[in-house]
């Protein structure tokens, strides 16, 4: 009983993390530029061929011409891709495949430490991604608010979210095939239900619901208003939302690796 029990107690947190976040930072240097065009090709496709294309097409969403309203939904599903295949890939490589973790365990750190480090470096690789969307969306004059800068600490907050749920998986995760679980059956009907390409509003009512519990959701419907110039209207409780998210995902993920690496 004791020994379960300890899987599970409170974190135990120091600055100790912080070396392995720049050891983190010092292996992605050498490889920075292809990875930042992994995670910027995808969603910077979807907002321009959609926007341009599939939006000469449409009437204005919601008031607003349609790669305006598709901009919103891309910073934030271009953050929660990046944070979400960092954690996931990358946080297993170091964990399972080249036992980076086990070998940083020798050091005078812990394994809370470590996790916070994985947290906090996919936080930083997909608050790149979430800043480069931004960029283009101001150098394509899709947003003129000084209220789009408040984008800028949500996209943190969105990067943590995902980074932690990612984690969760990884502690879980027998194999790279096991992530495909994971983006078929949340990555991909979050993209699909939470107003990326479309308003929530569109969904019949019990698809809004689960819609309406999902953390994509929350954040879309904080950084859209913003770059429109507009408060959020439930800006406290989509914030609480994120950062319920991301407190309780860190914790199961820190619990399960526990488990896992220090039975």
């Amino acid at each position: 009983m004791l020994s379960t029990l300890r899987f599970f107690r409170a974190p135990r947190l120091s600055p100790r993390f912080m070396p392995v976040w720049r050891r983190n930072f010092l292996v992605w240097r050498k490889l920075a530029i292809p990875s930042m065009l992994g995670n910027l090709a995808d969603p910077m496709f979807y907002m321009l061929a959609l926007g341009y294309g599939l939006g000469s097409l449409l009437p204005d969403v919601e008031g607003i011409p349609y790669i305006t309203f598709l901009a919103g939904g891309t910073v934030c599903y271009s953050t929660m891709n990046s944070a979400t295949f960092e954690a996931l890939y990358s946080g297993f490589s170091r964990m399972h495949v080249q036992r980076t973790w086990d070998a940083i365990l020798n050091a005078p750190i812990n394994l809370d430490d470590i996790l916070l480090a994985e947290l906090f470096w996919a936080a930083s690789k997909s608050f790149l991604s979430g800043m480069a969307i931004l960029l283009i969306i101001w150098v394509l004059g899709l947003s003129h608010s000084w209220l789009a800068l408040a984008i800028i600490p949500l996209v943190i907050l969105i990067g943590l979210t995902f980074a932690a749920l990612g984690l969760t998986i990884t502690a879980v995760s027998p194999s790279y095939d096991f992530f495909m679980y994971y983006f078929t059956l949340a990555i991909t009907p979050m993209v699909l239900l939470c107003g990326v390409f479309f308003p929530v509003s569109q969904l019949p009512p019990w698809l809004q619901d689960i819609s309406a519990w999902l953390p994509l959701t929350h954040a879309i419907e904080l950084v859209r208003p913003l770059l429109q110039g507009q408060i959020p209207p439930r800006a406290a409780l989509n914030l609480a939302v994120l950062a319920g998210y991301a407190a309780a995902g860190f914790y199961a993920a820190l619990v399960l690796t526990r488990r896992r690496l220090l039975k």
